[in-house]
């Protein structure tokens, strides 16, 4: 019996010895977590900054008030497996003031969101093909199941580059989602989200509807 005794006791104080590892990782976990929040406020102060650098922006500075944004939530951040597209001929991509834009399709991507299977094509504009600095810039305009209560009903954007797609994967934060400027101001050729990125889902992440 002292025996069994002698073999209990410390698998009992192991308990206690594993208490401190645990209040250790929550401390962790809670750190990356006020991180991410952080890194996400920059993101958004340096996305209002650039309305007021850009010529051809919507807004001024007091409309920056009037921006409004979901809570960030690292629930929305997804890591989506990527096919690439060889797409020669491109398209006519619809735009909120009637004019065309031509796209290549550069792939898709797909990933489990809310329990989920979803799809979303990955667009290179003809235009900024051809443009110093913006060679391999990516775009993916969506709309979701908030679109017209809580965000734009023209849906939203995301940008990427294609140094971003690491080993066919793009790990996408739609937390970063944003308006187009023609949610804040007619008369701009803001593309129209293709049916094929229509997601049947609520996104609440990124921007909601401009307040003004």
């Amino acid at each position: 019996m002292h025996g069994i005794i002698s073999y209990i006791r410390p698998m009992k104080n192991r308990k206690w010895l594993l208490l401190p590892f645990f209040f250790l990782h929550a401390h962790f976990v809670a750190a990356q977590l006020n991180a991410y929040q952080r890194s996400i406020h920059e993101h958004r102060q340096a996305y209002k900054e650039e309305f007021l650098t850009d010529e051809n922006s919507p807004l001024k500075k007091e409309d920056t008030a009037f921006l409004r944004f979901f809570e960030p939530h690292s629930g929305y951040i997804v890591h989506a497996q990527f096919e690439k597209i060889e797409d020669k001929s491109g398209f006519d991509m619809q735009t909120h003031n009637g004019v065309l834009k031509k796209y290549f399709i550069y792939g898709f991507v797909t990933f489990t969101l809310q329990g989920k299977n979803c799809t979303l094509f990955i667009y290179q504009s003809e235009k900024l093909r051809t443009k110093a600095g913006m060679e391999d810039h990516l775009f993916i305009p969506f709309t979701d199941n908030t679109n017209y209560e809580q965000s734009f009903g023209g849906g939203r954007y995301l940008d990427f580059k294609i140094k971003d797609i690491q080993n066919n994967k793009l790990i996408i934060d739609f937390n970063k989602c944003y308006n187009p400027y023609c949610a804040y101001k007619e008369g701009y050729a803001c593309p129209i989200p293709p049916k094929e990125n229509d997601v049947t889902i609520r996104i609440e992440a990124g921007e909601k509807l401009f307040a003004k």
